[in-house]
């Protein structure tokens, strides 16, 4: 079990538009596609092998920054790192065998990843994800929070 790569951010943010426009316009990075299943406002950007992925912090119950522990981990729609592993349950034994708690998941993701949450002992969010065949079956919506 190895991580392969920081694959991504989530950031939460007061005003979509704004950073759209920062990040597409005035950054010049692309915007790339969300999986299906998510139904809250947000926004992905590309840059080289990495992303930045924006939640609308309406849907969060938080306000922009802040990983709400409630709402983070039943949803993932928080301030997070992400760290692509090429294997997740063996990421999860590891973790828990450091008697790390597991603060949700593994949940798929609705196009082929498999998600796993805890919070570092500052805590910070901290995704761990797995491209696994097969997991955009069966994937939860994630909608808006109240």
């Amino acid at each position: 079990m190895s991580i392969k790569t920081l694959a991504h951010n989530g950031l939460v943010v007061s005003d979509l538009a704004k950073t759209r426009w920062f990040y597409g316009t005035a950054v010049g990075m692309t915007e790339v596609p969300r999986p299906k299943t998510f139904k809250f406002e947000g926004a992905w950007f590309k840059c080289g092998d990495s992303e930045l992925h924006f939640i609308l912090s309406k849907h969060t119950s938080a306000p922009a920054g802040w990983a709400d522990p409630g709402v983070a981990t039943k949803t993932g729609l928080a301030t997070h790192i992400a760290f692509e592993v090429d294997d997740l349950p063996a990421m999860q034994m590891r973790l828990q065998s450091h008697g790390v708690e597991i603060a949700g998941g593994p949940i798929a993701r609705g196009d082929g990843v498999m998600q796993l949450y805890i919070f570092d002992p500052d805590h910070y969010f901290v995704e761990f994800f797995q491209w696994v065949k097969g997991s955009e079956v069966d994937a939860p919506e994630r909608g808006i929070v109240t």
